[in-house]
C-alpha cells in the first residue's frame, strides 16, 4: 500500500516536471528572482517584485513647500510684469513716439485711480464679468449635450462637424452686426455672440475627448449594463475629461472675446457701461491712457478667470489622471 502511494507521488513529481506541483512559469519567474537577489525565499521575493511593480504604476507626490511656489509660480509673472513696464518707461523717455501716442505709464495709473475714486471701477468689471460667466453658463449648458450627440452619432457628425468646426473659426466680431440687426441693443443680442462664439469650442473640445476615449471603457461598460445616458454620464464624460476641460478653456476665452467685440460695437445707455464699451469711450476721446487701460483691464480680468477657475480644475483633473507628478 506504501510503495502504491509512493509510486503515485513520483509519477505527480515527474508529471509536473519536478517542480514540486507549481507551474512553469511560476517557477522560473522565481528562479529569476533568486538569481537576481540572491534570496532563497521565493514567497517573499515575489511579493517583493509585485511591490516594486505597484511602485511604478504609483504617481510620487509630494507637497510643494510656500517657498517653491513663490519663486515657481509668483516670482515669474511679476518680473515679466516689472520688465513690460520697465521697457515701456524707456521707450517713453527715449521719445520715440508722441506722448498722445505712447503715454507715460503714470498716466495710465492716474486714469485708474480715477476711476477707483469716482467708484466707477468695479461696477465696469462687474457688468462684463457678470455677462460673460453667464453666457458662458448657457453655452456650457447647449455644448455639453450637442457634443455627445455629435461625438456619438455618426450621421448627425456627418452633418454637424464641419459646421461647428466652420462656426469655430469664424471671427466672433462678424456676428454682431446680425445680432443687433435679429434682436437689438440689449442684453439677449450680447448673449447671442456669446452663445455663437463659445458653442462651438466647447461641443468641439468634448468630440474630441469623447474620440480619444479608449473602446475597453465602452465594451466594459455595456458588459456591466451602462448604455445611453448612463454610458454618457459614467463613462463617457469623465474619461473625456481632459479634452473637455480643454474645451471649457477655449470656450471661456471665445466668450471673453465674443464679449468685448459685442461691447465695443453695440453701443446703448441701456447696455451699461462694461470694459469694452469704457475702451470705445476713451478712443472716441481720444484718450490714449484710458485707452491702455482699458486693455490692461480685459487682459488682467480674462487672466484671473483663467488662473482661479480653470487652471485649478484643469490640475485636479490631471493630477487624478497621474499626470501631475507633484501636488501644488
Amino acid at each position: 500500500m506504501a510503495s502504491s502511494k509512493t509510486t503515485r507521488g513520483t509519477a505527480a513529481e515527474e508529471a509536473d516536471g519536478g517542480n514540486g506541483g507549481k507551474q512553469p512559469i511560476e517557477k522560473s519567474i522565481e528562479k529569476s528572482v533568486e538569481k537576481s537577489t540572491g534570496k532563497a525565499g521565493p514567497g517573499q521575493d515575489l511579493a517583493g517584485l509585485e511591490a516594486g511593480l505597484d511602485a511604478l504604476d504609483a504617481v510620487q507626490t509630494k507637497r510643494v513647500s510656500p517657498a517653491e511656489v513663490l519663486v515657481q509660480k509668483v516670482l515669474p509673472p511679476i518680473v515679466a510684469v516689472a520688465f513690460v513696464l520697465a521697457l515701456w518707461k524707456v521707450l517713453v523717455v527715449a521719445k520715440v513716439t508722441p506722448d498722445y501716442k505712447l503715454p507715460d505709464p503714470g498716466l495710465v495709473w492716474d486714469s485708474l485711480h480715477q476711476l477707483w475714486l469716482q467708484g466707477e471701477l468695479l461696477d465696469i468689471i462687474w457688468t462684463s464679468v457678470s455677462r460673460g460667466l453667464f453666457g458662458f453658463l448657457i453655452a456650457l449648458a447647449i455644448a455639453t449635450p450637442l457634443g455627445l450627440v455629435v461625438a456619438r452619432v455618426k450621421f448627425i457628425r456627418a452633418g454637424l462637424g464641419p459646421i461647428l468646426s466652420g462656426l469655430q473659426s469664424l471671427p466672433s466680431v462678424a456676428w454682431v452686426p446680425p445680432a443687433v440687426i435679429w434682436l437689438g441693443l440689449n442684453d439677449q443680442m450680447m448673449y447671442t455672440v456669446i452663445l455663437l462664439g463659445a458653442v462651438p469650442s466647447i461641443a468641439n473640445g468634448l468630440v474630441a475627448g469623447i474620440d480619444q476615449v479608449p473602446p475597453l471603457f465602452l465594451r466594459a461598460g455595456r458588459t456591466l449594463g451602462a448604455r445611453g445616458l448612463v454610458s454618457a454620464r459614467h463613462i463617457l464624460l469623465p474619461a473625456a475629461l481632459p479634452g473637455y476641460v480643454a474645451g471649457l478653456k477655449q470656450g471661456w476665452a471665445f466668450s471673453w472675446r465674443s464679449l468685448m467685440a459685442a461691447e465695443i460695437i453695440a453701443k446703448s445707455p441701456d447696455l451699461g457701461l462694461g470694459l469694452g464699451q469704457y475702451l470705445e469711450n476713451q478712443r472716441n476721446n481720444s484718450d490714449m491712457a484710458g485707452v491702455l487701460l482699458g486693455i490692461l483691464l480685459i487682459l488682467v480680468v480674462g487672466i484671473a478667470i483663467e488662473l482661479l477657475i480653470f487652471a485649478p480644475i484643469e490640475r485636479r483633473v490631471l493630477r487624478s489622471r497621474g499626470l501631475l507628478a507633484s501636488a501644488r
